[in-house]
């Protein structure tokens, strides 16, 4: 096992083992949906801007309710496809329906979960995405994404053989374009010359327009591609494995979805994070804080090169995992720029 996944999965271990130390008005698009069989007392929900199938962003926070679910026998629910215009209803629906915890995935749920805190000083509410705090029961969750584009952009560089790369992101947001940031800057630190091809298309959503943009950065020269766009991701890999290319996976591990296209993924643990967070509050210890997580908690990793594992040089291996481990010990520094 290399030290980046051993390192990462003993960080995970500790931050759940030692951290984690309704009436609900219905939508047309994001409706609740039980996860919980039986009835433990403590319940928990989570709202999610997107579909939690999508292989990404919303997905990540899905796996989360699982994890506080099977960790911690939480009676679970989730709503999904919830825009900003509906968060409130929702926010307070839960609250109203008693659960202890409530969950919103992505910093636009930060203002509404504030406002509604003032009403439900039992409840707690939990922003993921966002550096925001509000005694005595708001508190917020962000994962490093420009360490987590700082990786992805090595292992690009490092993998490619045009000296072209290109990253591609969804929404004008925080959360993406400091991945595609960290993505250009890691690239240029590892293979200096290099040549890295950035866009935004503007959706989460538009599969194709994510293909379309990597295939135009493809027939430019780039050999290896990065897509951070949520659903909208999956277009990019499309591309890279239409057109005979490599690409590496943003959030989740998605080398099953293309296994001769995907060589390593750097996957952000929000199921680590929010199962650690959703136990504090549990046992009474939470704070209202903002906790900012990355490669030194664990939060941040490679995945296995799976069946790229013979074919990529060892050589290109150990410079990735020293970009890595100069991360995990705080040598090397890369900040979000929020």
């Amino acid at each position: 096992m290399r030290t980046s996944r051993l390192i990462a999965l003993l960080l995970a271990l500790t931050l759940l083992l030692a951290g984690c130390g309704g009436n609900k008005a219905a939508g047309t698009t994001a409706k609740p949906e039980a996860e919980a069989a039986g009835k433990s007392g403590f319940k928990v929900a989570l709202l999610t801007p997107g579909a939690v199938n999508d292989n990404g962003w919303n997905s990540v926070a899905y796996n989360g309710l699982l994890k506080i679910k099977d960790v911690l026998g939480a009676d679970t629910q989730h709503s999904e496809k919830v825009g900003q215009s509906d968060a409130a209803e929702f926010i307070r629906g839960y609250a109203q329906d008693g659960f202890q915890v409530v969950i919103g995935h992505g910093f636009e749920y930060a203002e509404p979960m504030m406002e509604i805190a003032k009403e439900f000083p039992d409840t707690w509410f939990l922003v993921t995405s966002a550096a925001v705090s509000q005694e005595p029961n708001v508190a917020s969750i962000s994962i490093n994404n420009r360490e987590q584009g700082y990786l992805m952009g090595t292992a690009a560089a490092l993998l490619s053989k045009s000296g072209k790369v290109a990253a591609i992101g969804g929404t004008d947001i925080p959360p993406i374009t400091n991945s595609v940031a960290g993505f250009k800057e890691g690239a240029e630190a590892a293979v200096p010359g290099i040549e890295v091809f950035t866009a935004m298309t503007g959706s989460n959503d538009d599969i194709a327009k994510a293909k379309e943009t990597a295939i135009s950065m493809i027939e430019k020269g780039a050999d290896v591609v990065m897509a951070n766009a949520n659903a909208a991701g999956n277009g990019g890999i499309e591309a890279a494995k239409q057109k005979g290319v490599l690409s590496i996976g943003s959030n989740v591990d998605l080398n099953a979805l293309a296994p001769d296209t995907v060589a390593v993924s750097v996957i952000q643990d929000y199921p680590a994070a929010m199962a650690s967070v959703v136990k504090d509050i549990k046992e009474g210890r939470m704070k209202a804080e903002p906790k900012m997580l990355g490669v030194k908690e664990g939060a941040v990793y490679l995945s296995p090169y799976h069946g790229f594992e013979s074919s990529i040089p060892q050589a290109v291996k150990d410079k990735i995992e020293a970009v890595f481990v100069s991360l995990h010990s705080g040598e090397l520094q890369v900040k979000n720029e929020q």
